[in-house]
């Protein structure tokens, strides 16, 4: 099959929103994938870890599991560094940073309730309500852990859903640390205003309509691991250094192939894919201004990288940072691993 062309991208749409109640058991059969098959990848990327880790889930009150990596726990006097993915993203894709950030701390890193192989509850309705759940669970997570205060890094959804946390819980964070964060800046007036976002990003947003922005991989069926390489074929090469075959393809579409829990979530909070419903920027006086906050972009990013130099404005008595790091683009982390791991562990070496 050469492909699946944007008719056949709206068909899949509305193939995932119309199913009745009686198919739902069928569909999942059709896709190539499985949670025993999500685990199976990510045990073959986790084991490419050289430090000691461990890899569990964590039950919250509500009996929600949260999954998540701990790298290098026996270190003590050091403020954990807690790492919190994009959407559609999981634990996996810190493997080129977690040994070289645990080296001297414990880091943790877990899959955001809704995404990877945590739980996929439904989610409230309204962009407030659904926010509010993802950092609900990420303080229960906190407290099930038994963690005081922590470094905390966001990426993405996960910078948005970190600053989030930081207005509610301050008192738990002593430095923020926000790459290439989504949803900040409000959506602008003028189209021309801001980057242009790159190709994959045009074409999930010309086919997206009412449906889960990835709603196609999972209507694909069969066809749907083709599809993830098709709109994501950096990905592959961001991590070649690692693996010469497609364990991080396979990794990423089984991540997104299950129930659109976290996905649905991230839908209700945006108005369009790179803007929120509720921008954080304009909340950002929120975080007391001794909790100093650094901004890391990737230099050629379509996120709008002015915001941490707006930030930087509205908090004129804080301490507020912007980093822009060369060759790479959103994911910064995996572009320019080494220069992001130096720049993350010094800042979390003037921490403590």
């Amino acid at each position: 099959m050469p492909g699946l062309q944007e008719h056949d991208l709206v068909m899949a749409e509305e193939l995932e929103e119309q199913t009745p109640s009686w198919l739902t058991g069928w569909i999942p059969s059709w896709c190539p994938t499985s949670m025993s098959k999500l685990k199976a990848v990510e045990s073959k990327i986790l084991q490419c870890i050289q430090n000691r880790f461990s890899a569990r889930y964590v039950s919250l009150p509500d009996t929600n599991k949260i999954w998540t990596l701990t790298v290098n726990a026996d270190v003590h006097g050091k403020t954990p560094l807690v790492m919190v993915h994009g959407f559609g993203g999981g634990v996996g894709l810190w493997i080129q940073n977690v040994d070289h950030l645990s080296k001297r701390r414990t880091l943790h890193a877990f899959d955001l309730l809704g995404f990877g192989r945590s739980s996929r509850p439904t989610f409230p309705s309204d962009p407030e309500g659904a926010e509010e759940q993802f950092v609900l669970s990420i303080e229960q997570w906190r407290e099930e852990m038994g963690i005081g205060n922590m470094i905390l890094l966001g990426h993405s959804l996960g910078g948005f859903l970190a600053a989030s946390y930081s207005i509610k819980y301050p008192q738990r964070v002593k430095h923020l640390i926000l790459v290439d964060p989504w949803g900040f800046p409000a959506l602008p007036t003028d189209p021309s205003e801001g980057r242009s976002p790159p190709a994959w990003v045009k074409a999930v947003a010309a086919v997206l309509g009412r449906s889960n922005p990835l709603a196609v991989v999972r209507a694909a069926g069969p066809w749907g691991p083709r599809l993830v390489q098709r709109f994501r074929p950096d990905l592959k090469r961001k991590f070649q250094d690692f693996f010469d075959d497609d364990t991080i393809m396979e990794y990423i579409y089984h991540c997104n192939a299950q129930t659109p829990s976290g996905e649905s979530a991230f839908k209700t909070m945006m108005e369009r894919f790179g803007w929120a419903k509720r921008p954080m920027l304009p909340r950002l006086h929120m975080i007391p201004k001794d909790l100093p906050i650094t901004f890391v972009y990737g230099a050629e990013t379509w996120i709008d990288s002015s915001t941490g130099e707006r930030a930087k404005e509205e908090r004129p008595d804080s301490y507020v940072r912007t980093l822009a790091i060369k060759g790479a683009s959103h994911h910064v982390y995996a572009d320019q691993p080494k220069v992001f791991n130096s720049v993350v562990e010094e800042i979390c070496e003037a921490v403590d």
